[in-house]
Formats: C-alpha cells, sequence, structure tokens
C-alpha cells in the first residue's frame, strides 16, 4: 500500500518475466510443426506463434513502482551475444504423466549463464532466487490446470492428453528448427484474458561484452 495521510491507496500491480524472444525463421518453423501435430492433443492449453518465448526468469507480481528498479538491474548486466539451437522435443516430467511438452534448447553454457546473471541481478534489488535449477525449454502446450514448470510435483499423475502426440514423435526423427544468435533480451508483461496469457513487452535489454 502507498499512504499518503490520511489515506491509502493500493499500489497497482503487474505479473512479469524476463525471456528471449525467437528470430522470425525459428517463430515459422514452430509454427508449422505445431500445425502438423496439435490435432493429436487437441485438449491441451498450446502456445500462440505470436507468444513464443524463452523464459530466463520468471519474477511474478510486482507493484508498478518498482519497475524502474528493476529494468535498470536487468541494464547492468553485460553478456556477449550467442548462439541458441532449438531441436528435439520432450515432455515435463515424464511422457506418461507430462504436464508440458517442449523443445529442447542448446546454447553451451551460455544461456544458462545470462539466466545467473539475470538471477544475480534481481537478488540485488531483493528478488528472491529461485529454488530449482534453471531448465531451458521452449514451451509449446500445457495440460489444462497443470504448472509449467519442469520437475516433478506431488500431484503429479497419469495422463493420456498428450499419449497420442508421444506416439507420433516416436515414429519421426527428432525435428531441427534451426540457430539463431540472442543479441537480446526483453521484461515482458503477462495478462490472463479469455484468450489465454497475453505477453507484451515493457523493457529490452541489449547483449553486448563487458
Amino acid at each position: 500500500m502507498i499512504c499518503v495521510q490520511p489515506v491509502c491507496y493500493a499500489q497497482r500491480a503487474m505479473r512479469i518475466f524476463v525471456a528471449l524472444d525467437l528470430d522470425q525463421p525459428i517463430r515459422q518453423r514452430v509454427q508449422s510443426f505445431v500445425q502438423e501435430i496439435r490435432n493429436t492433443a487437441s485438449d491441451a492449453r498450446w502456445i500462440s506463434g505470436e507468444s513464443l518465448h524463452v523464459t530466463l526468469r520468471f519474477i511474478g507480481e510486482q507493484p508498478d513502482a518498482a519497475i524502474p528498479q528493476i529494468e535498470a538491474s536487468l541494464r547492468s548486466i553485460q553478456v556477449e551475444p550467442f548462439q541458441v539451437t532449438f531441436s528435439g522435443t520432450g515432455f515435463f516430467p515424464t511422457p506418461r504423466a507430462a504436464r508440458v511438452f517442449w523443445i529442447g534448447i542448446e546454447a553451451h553454457d551460455a544461456l544458462a549463464h545470462l539466466a545467473r546473471n539475470i538471477e544475480e541481478a534481481l537478488a540485488t534489488i531483493g528478488i528472491p532466487k529461485e529454488d530449482r535449477a534453471f531448465s531451458p525449454h521452449l514451451t509449446l502446450a500445457r495440460t489444462r490446470g497443470g504448472s509449467g514448470a519442469p520437475g516433478r510435483h506431488k500431484d503429479d499423475k497419469s495422463n493420456r492428453q498428450f499419449a497420442k502426440l508421444h506416439k507420433l514423435l516416436t515414429t519421426r526423427p527428432a525435428p531441427d528448427f534451426g540457430t539463431m544468435t540472442a543479441r537480446e533480451f526483453f521484461l515482458y508483461r503477462s495478462q490472463l484474458s479469455s484468450k489465454g496469457s497475453q505477453y507484451t513487452k515493457i523493457a529490452r535489454f541489449e547483449l553486448q561484452a563487458a
């Protein structure tokens, strides 16, 4: 709350996260792949093509007044541009108890290095570090009501929402969506709507050497 005597006003807040955007050729290949397979898991919540991104750090609800400080902390990061390859697919936590269907990411240690720098920068302004390890992936679909986080949850159980999709993928070679150069990352705002989550870029951060 912000208090101005004698009245207190509730602070506005927004749900935010830090992520890489996709180059358009990668996005188009992923969208074409999704169009081929999505009818095998029609009950899942598929991410729209324009909303695809690689999450580096989910921050959560923050008051509007905190955004400038968060932006300033992220601008202090100095990391060189790096190559990111998108290939293969998988399920969290397992195909038989899948909550998330994803595309794999290979960036050697560069992507994890950027994520660590983001974590450290945010920690300096009081945003707690995450307990779980960074697990780079590109989410394509989730089960309805299921968490998008990697790793096992106590309420995970067998389900068949992705059973047909898993069976189809075992008959195909692992897909390769190409390689891009990551030259920037973004602070995004997430807003829920009747059509699902809507993501808006609110700040851009260029990757550059120290």
